[in-house]
Protein backbone atom coordinates (compact mmCIF):
# COMPACT_ATOMS: atom_id res chain seq x y z
CA UNK A 1 0.00 0.00 0.00
CA UNK A 2 2.40 2.25 0.79
CA UNK A 3 4.19 1.94 -2.34
CA UNK A 4 1.10 2.67 -4.52
CA UNK A 5 0.83 5.87 -2.80
CA UNK A 6 4.50 6.61 -3.17
CA UNK A 7 4.01 6.07 -6.79
CA UNK A 8 0.78 8.20 -6.96
CA UNK A 9 2.86 11.02 -5.13
CA UNK A 10 5.19 11.00 -7.80
CA UNK A 11 2.99 11.37 -10.97
CA UNK A 12 1.27 13.89 -12.87
CA UNK A 13 -0.73 14.04 -15.72
CA UNK A 14 -0.49 16.33 -18.35
CA UNK A 15 -3.49 17.95 -20.20
CA UNK A 16 -4.09 17.89 -23.58
CA UNK A 17 -3.37 21.82 -24.39
CA UNK A 18 -0.18 20.39 -21.97
CA UNK A 19 1.56 18.18 -24.37
CA UNK A 20 1.14 20.31 -26.89
CA UNK A 21 3.07 22.71 -25.39
CA UNK A 22 6.20 20.63 -24.53
CA UNK A 23 5.64 18.68 -28.29
CA UNK A 24 6.04 22.81 -29.57
CA UNK A 25 8.94 23.79 -27.10
CA UNK A 26 6.31 26.72 -25.78
CA UNK A 27 7.53 26.05 -22.06
CA UNK A 28 7.61 29.93 -20.82
CA UNK A 29 3.68 29.41 -21.30
CA UNK A 30 3.83 27.05 -18.34
CA UNK A 31 3.55 28.67 -14.64
CA UNK A 32 6.00 28.18 -12.16
CA UNK A 33 3.90 25.53 -10.82
CA UNK A 34 3.43 23.54 -14.04
CA UNK A 35 7.19 23.38 -14.66
CA UNK A 36 8.01 22.48 -11.14
CA UNK A 37 5.74 19.48 -11.43
CA UNK A 38 7.40 19.02 -14.90
CA UNK A 39 10.78 18.96 -13.80
CA UNK A 40 9.83 16.30 -10.40
CA UNK A 41 7.12 13.94 -11.21
CA UNK A 42 7.47 11.13 -13.92
CA UNK A 43 4.69 12.41 -16.58
CA UNK A 44 1.63 10.66 -17.81
CA UNK A 45 -0.41 11.31 -20.87
CA UNK A 46 -3.96 9.83 -20.33
CA UNK A 47 -5.12 7.69 -23.03
CA UNK A 48 -7.83 10.12 -23.58
CA UNK A 49 -6.05 12.88 -24.22
CA UNK A 50 -3.99 10.94 -26.61
CA UNK A 51 -7.06 10.16 -28.16
CA UNK A 52 -7.75 14.27 -28.09
CA UNK A 53 -4.83 14.59 -30.17
CA UNK A 54 -5.62 12.72 -32.66
CA UNK A 55 -9.36 14.03 -32.50
CA UNK A 56 -7.53 17.93 -33.04
CA UNK A 57 -5.34 16.28 -35.39
CA UNK A 58 -8.25 15.48 -37.86
CA UNK A 59 -9.68 18.69 -37.24
CA UNK A 60 -6.71 20.76 -38.43
CA UNK A 61 -6.57 21.92 -34.98
CA UNK A 62 -3.32 20.73 -34.81
CA UNK A 63 -0.43 19.85 -37.37
CA UNK A 64 0.84 16.18 -35.90
CA UNK A 65 -1.24 13.34 -35.39
CA UNK A 66 -1.34 11.90 -31.69
CA UNK A 67 1.53 8.95 -32.48
CA UNK A 68 4.00 11.67 -33.92
CA UNK A 69 3.43 14.03 -31.01
CA UNK A 70 3.14 11.35 -28.34
CA UNK A 71 6.67 9.74 -29.72
CA UNK A 72 8.76 13.24 -29.54
CA UNK A 73 7.20 13.99 -25.67
CA UNK A 74 8.08 10.44 -24.26
CA UNK A 75 11.80 11.02 -26.10
CA UNK A 76 12.21 14.75 -24.78
CA UNK A 77 10.33 14.77 -21.73
CA UNK A 78 9.89 11.11 -20.73
CA UNK A 79 6.07 11.15 -21.14
CA UNK A 80 4.39 7.95 -20.90
CA UNK A 81 0.63 6.72 -21.45
CA UNK A 82 -1.15 5.69 -18.27
CA UNK A 83 -2.03 2.13 -17.88
CA UNK A 84 -4.41 2.17 -15.48
CA UNK A 85 -7.71 0.00 -16.85
CA UNK A 86 -10.38 2.07 -18.83
CA UNK A 87 -12.74 -0.06 -15.95
CA UNK A 88 -11.34 2.17 -12.93
CA UNK A 89 -11.00 5.45 -14.94
CA UNK A 90 -14.83 5.06 -16.47
CA UNK A 91 -16.15 4.45 -12.47
CA UNK A 92 -14.21 7.51 -11.35
CA UNK A 93 -15.66 9.56 -14.38
CA UNK A 94 -19.43 8.87 -13.09
CA UNK A 95 -18.30 11.41 -10.34
CA UNK A 96 -17.14 13.95 -12.67
CA UNK A 97 -20.27 15.25 -13.46
CA UNK A 98 -19.43 18.87 -13.35
CA UNK A 99 -17.97 19.19 -17.15
CA UNK A 100 -20.48 17.22 -20.38
CA UNK A 101 -16.85 17.20 -22.32
CA UNK A 102 -16.05 13.45 -22.41
CA UNK A 103 -12.62 14.09 -23.17
CA UNK A 104 -12.17 16.57 -19.91
CA UNK A 105 -14.05 13.66 -17.72
CA UNK A 106 -11.92 10.80 -18.11
CA UNK A 107 -8.59 12.85 -18.48
CA UNK A 108 -9.78 13.91 -14.68
CA UNK A 109 -11.49 10.59 -13.91
CA UNK A 110 -7.54 9.09 -14.91
CA UNK A 111 -6.09 11.15 -12.23
CA UNK A 112 -8.54 10.39 -9.57
CA UNK A 113 -8.04 6.83 -10.50
CA UNK A 114 -4.50 7.25 -9.94
CA UNK A 115 -5.00 7.79 -6.41
CA UNK A 116 -5.49 11.55 -6.95
CA UNK A 117 -2.48 12.78 -9.09
CA UNK A 118 -2.06 15.76 -9.78
CA UNK A 119 -3.43 17.20 -13.44
CA UNK A 120 -1.44 19.91 -14.84
CA UNK A 121 -4.22 22.24 -17.12
CA UNK A 122 -4.40 25.33 -17.65
CA UNK A 123 -8.54 24.89 -18.20
CA UNK A 124 -10.00 27.21 -15.14
CA UNK A 125 -13.08 25.33 -14.78
CA UNK A 126 -11.24 21.45 -14.46
CA UNK A 127 -8.88 23.68 -11.56
CA UNK A 128 -12.10 24.53 -9.53
CA UNK A 129 -13.57 21.57 -9.85
CA UNK A 130 -10.48 18.96 -8.83
CA UNK A 131 -8.65 20.27 -6.17
CA UNK A 132 -5.67 18.40 -7.76
CA UNK A 133 -5.38 20.30 -10.67
CA UNK A 134 -2.62 22.38 -11.28
CA UNK A 135 -1.47 25.78 -13.34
Amino acid sequence: MGEERFRALSVTYLDTHIAVYLHDGIIESLTKSAKREIESKDLLLSPMAFMELEYLYQRNRIAMPAQEMYDVIHKDFGVSLCRISFAKVAYEAIGVSWTNDPFDRLIVANAKANRGATLITRDEGTREKFPEAVW
